[in-house]
């Protein structure tokens, strides 16, 4: 069984997909602590005037001892509306924006009280509209040991995987040689984005997946997935 797994981060880039398609069962690893200033809250959409940031406000008394699952978001900031608003605003005439927008009205209606919560919700539709079919796990459901390479070992020897996917930065961390000596074969993920059609003047990359759907819609998975060398 060929596993990977992310803690849980705001509309996804490309790459997180892709790391995710090329797995078979996908840990979301929503007990790790939070990080402020990195992708938990936040991530990039394009505009007529360059890439603009949507953060997630959240609650910030005790949050650098928290799990990313205990972290709540601050709704006495109107973020919903006024992420609706950016997103519709700059892709509602991008050539897929009516097919995807009724979901995305729904999320930015309902009132969600956890970032986590949130974020996986997201993520789940994201891989049902890019038809990426993996087994979804929480590892708030589960009880893994240890931390840093210890931890993923760990989660392969409970899942029953033997082969793990690493993110580009697993190279800084993992102890492969203790996966190998545990019969797990380790391969690391380097991502080469794709162009695709943009809005708005000359191709950006690393924006959150919505850019994709907008503009690629049914053709989006063939996108992300394209001009990517073999993992190693």
């Amino acid at each position: 069984m060929i596993l990977t797994a992310h803690q849980p981060v705001y509309l996804p880039w490309l790459g997180l997909f892709h790391k995710i398609a090329m797995a078979e069962t996908f840990v979301s690893f929503n007990r790790v602590q939070y990080l402020p200033k990195d992708w938990n809250n936040r991530n990039k959409i394009k505009t007529s005037s360059g890439n603009i940031w949507l953060t997630v406000p959240v609650l910030k008394s005790g949050h650098r001892e928290k799990g990313i699952d205990e972290i709540e978001i601050n709704n006495a900031i109107p973020w919903q509306r006024k992420h609706w608003r950016s997103i519709s605003l700059n892709y509602s005439q991008a050539p897929f924006f009516a097919e995807y927008a009724p979901y995305l009205e729904g999320v930015y209606e309902k009132e969600w009280k956890y970032l986590s919560e949130l974020n996986e919700s997201m993520l789940q539709w994201f891989l049902d509209a890019l038809g990426i079919n993996v087994q979804f796990l929480k590892a708030s459901g589960l009880d893994f040991k240890g931390t840093g390479s210890e931890l993923v070992l760990n989660m392969c020897e409970q899942l029953g995987a033997d082969t793990y996917i690493f993110g580009a930065l697993g190279r800084d961390y993992a102890k492969v040689e203790e996966f190998e000596s545990r019969g797990i074969a380790v391969e690391f993920q380097d991502y080469n984005h794709p162009e695709y059609p943009q809005r708005f003047g000359s191709f950006a990359s690393h924006l959150s997946v919505l850019d994709l759907l907008f503009n690629c819609g049914p053709e989006s998975l063939n996108v992300l997935m394209s001009g990517q060398e073999q993992l190693v």
